[in-house]
């Protein structure tokens, strides 16, 4: 069975639920809060690409492997992380913010960071790969930005009709992304448990300096602590259904190894991420 049946719907739902959520104003508050917003989106769309391709090359991932690391560090949190930065008492605004802007930039900078990565593996290995970027640009528009348009226009023509579309939908993410991380583990359990050390290894290390990263950047800029538990979050999430989306697609790669680091990515992505939130509390109540 080809997992891209069940990505599909659900990236579909997903991002028709981010379109939903994202209004005029988390544009505009980018004239308001510049320097926060362009932390957060180096952190997201720079640092994180630059540390996966490193933390790559220092665990010499096999190719299928090295890409799948670098394609998940290029897809943003989507919605999830906005529900995070609220749990953590930081700046929801400003996730929402960065949600809006790196869901559209990234549809442009994903081909090319892509394009980039697949010659540098044809480069540095005997395995030839070739990504037509003009096809991922495409895939990109269909399954990113027309649901997120539609989400939007919804909520515009439908308001509160879209407000309780929106509270089903976030009930539905996490159970529907734990369904496929089930299904693609159970496809792909030989390679994933076999691989398990080298990529669990790889995509932790990711994860943690990508979010101890963010934390530094955001000090640097001294800004404020609940800025900064945002920029941390934002970075760290990753939307593991996007990447599996790209990894499996027929059009694309066509390749389910590809997607294996975005599946570990993902479980160890909410395991960290609930041990900060616990931490978070701890210090919050000391």
């Amino acid at each position: 069975m080809n997992t891209i049946w069940i990505v599909l719907p659900i990236l579909l739902v997903l991002m028709f639920q981010l379109g939903i959520e994202l209004d005029r104003e988390a544009f505009a508050r980018v004239l308001h809060r510049p320097a926060a917003v362009a932390v957060g989106l180096a952190g997201q769309l720079v640092l994180l690409p630059l540390l996966a391709f490193g933390i790559a090359s220092v665990f010499r991932l096999p190719p299928h492997f090295f890409l799948g690391l670098v394609l998940v560090a290029c897809c943003p949190g989507g919605s999830s992380s906005n529900v995070f930065s609220l749990l953590a008492k930081g700046d929801v605004a400003l996730s929402v913010t960065l949600t809006a802007l790196s869901s559209v930039i990234t549809l442009f900078t994903i081909p090319v960071v892509m394009e980039f990565a697949a010659r540098f593996v044809s480069l540095h290995t005997d395995l030839a790969i070739d990504l037509p970027a003009g096809k991922l640009l495409v895939q990109n528009i269909v399954l990113l930005f027309l649901p997120m348009a539609a989400g939007a226009l919804f909520r515009h023509l439908r308001p509160a009709a879209a407000a309780r579309c929106a509270a089903l939908l976030k009930r539905f993410a996490f159970p529907a992304l734990m369904l496929l991380a089930a299904v693609f583990f159970l496809q792909y359990a030989r390679t994933i448990l076999r691989n398990l050390g080298l990529l669990g290894g790889a995509t932790v290390v990711l994860l943690l300096t990508a979010m101890s990263a963010g934390g530094v950047l955001a000090r640097m800029f001294r800004l404020g602590r609940a800025v900064r538990r945002t920029i941390v979050i934002e970075v760290g999430m990753q939307n593991a259904a996007q990447a599996i989306a790209i990894a499996t697609s027929p059009f694309l790669y066509g390749s389910g190894e590809m997607a294996i680091p975005a599946i570990i990515y993902a479980l160890a992505m909410n395991v960290v991420l609930l041990t900060y939130l616990r931490l978070l509390r701890r210090r919050d109540c000391a």
